[in-house]
């Protein structure tokens, strides 16, 4: 009864209900598609408030201010040596494994109008210059009111400095008292709305199964599988590591975060456990400013699953249309990938997008064989998912540790108790 109770035993039971009507009544699974929209609707939309509450009321904590700038310097070289090492070992379990030889497709058969809506969002974001600007919103509100994670974050870093000034001549206690109330509220809700986690795992996975069943997973197993194995290896051996590097067991930790990797799982979208991650891993010893700081940027920076896809997805679609790529376009891909992956960060369908991105900047591969693997993105994208989530929350602890206020006997005493109480519960 136990496990029945615990939101981790109502996920999994959800999901595999999910599983059964998706398979058995396919079109009762498409229609049950509102139930996995609807929950990671109520997670995002109150992610920014939650963000800005933790990130501002964190800095305006921080006596030595110089440190907010070393803790997001460290947080910087980190994602992109650990994005870098995802990029190469998807380039090179493609150029191995050939994923997309033998298929022979003919561009002429495809139909570009299906991936037209992504690579239009692609032309829009293939400017450097569009990309930095994106970051700064047009207002404050309209921050808030697109949700987008890099504007909230680059306002809550701006009114974290101001607290913290006016904390200094005594004006800011107040404001610093109130904002913490208010992300306490907001925590609060997500507690609630977190208890809908199984239905909407439920609606999702009976969603995507009904969709696309079986049938058009088979069609292109071979990529599925490329993606699934080598973002496996790609926790297990790389992440595995750094954990070990940094003093704490990777499996305890994945433990520690198994609800979060089953609605994770579920919705197929790593935002629907952001604000779950984050409490966690500030129980895990991990201080609030670290936390507010890190986990946040890291979804739009450390994409670590994005990234082995793009890498395979671009070889698999070179190799299916028979397109002949040489070292220096090989090369060409991973560079390309490491800007277009931060470019659609908190857009929708940003995988798919970012691939659009990449195809485009080399240039020779078809832009409209993309629609080959419309139909299998859905599981890619679960795959993206929780291994961009996993990177984030070992690359949160790895910057606290290198910054030296990782609370290591919180960590190792929380890692063996295991979740215990729900994930939310403070």
């Amino acid at each position: 009864m136990g496990f029945v109770k615990s939101l981790f035993g109502q996920v999994l039971i959800a999901i595999v209900l999910g599983v059964v009507v998706g398979l058995l009544w396919p079109h009762l699974g498409v229609a049950l598609k509102p139930l996995g929209d609807g929950f990671v609707k109520l997670i995002k939309m109150l992610i920014a408030p939650i963000v800005f509450c933790t990130v501002a009321g964190g800095i305006a904590k921080v006596s030595d201010l110089r440190s907010v700038g070393r803790v997001g310097g460290r947080a910087l070289i980190y994602f992109e040596a650990v994005s870098t090492v995802a990029l190469i070992i998807g380039l090179v379990v493609g150029l191995v494994f050939k994923p997309g030889a033998g298929f022979n497709i003919a561009v002429s058969t495809l139909d570009p109008g299906a991936v037209s809506t992504y690579v239009a969002q692609a032309h829009k974001m293939a400017s450097v210059p569009d990309t930095l600007l994106h970051i700064i919103p047009d207002t404050v509100v309209s921050a808030f009111a697109g949700g987008d994670l890099l504007q909230v974050l680059l306002l809550a870093i701006l009114a974290g400095f101001g607290l913290a000034a006016l904390n200094r001549t005594g004006k800011g206690a107040g404001l610093i008292k109130g904002l913490e109330t208010v992300g306490e509220l907001f925590f609060a809700i997500i507690r609630i709305v977190v208890r809908a986690a199984p239905i909407g795992a439920f609606g999702a996975m009976a969603f995507t199964l009904g969709q696309y069943g079986v049938a058009s997973l088979a069609k292109l197993a071979v990529l599925t599988a490329a993606v699934y194995l080598t973002s496996a290896g790609f926790v297990a051996v790389v992440l595995g590591a750094i954990a070990w590097v940094a003093g704490f067991s990777l499996w305890r930790f994945l433990l520690y975060i198994r609800e979060e990797l089953l609605i994770c799982l579920g919705a197929s979208a790593s935002e629907a456990v952001l604000p779950q991650l984050m409490q966690k891993l500030e129980r895990l010893g991990a201080p609030n400013a670290v936390v507010g700081l890190v986990t946040p940027a890291g979804y739009s920076f450390n994409l670590d699953g994005t990234n082995i896809y793009i890498t395979l997805a671009t070889l698999f679609l070179a190799q299916a249309t028979n397109t002949p790529l040489t070292l220096t376009q090989e090369l060409t891909i991973v560079l390309v990938a490491m800007l277009t992956s931060k470019g659609a960060a908190g857009v929708t369908g940003a995988g798919f997008i970012t691939l659009a991105m990449t195809l485009g900047a080399v240039g020779t591969i078809p832009i409209g064989a993309m629609a080959l693997i419309l139909g299998v993105d859905r599981f890619l994208s679960t795959c993206r998912a929780l291994t961009n989530m996993v990177g984030n929350g070992v690359g949160t602890l790895v910057i606290a540790r290198w910054e030296g206020v990782l609370d290591r006997e919180t960590l190792a005493r929380e890692l063996r108790r295991g979740p215990g109480a729900p994930a939310l519960e403070g």
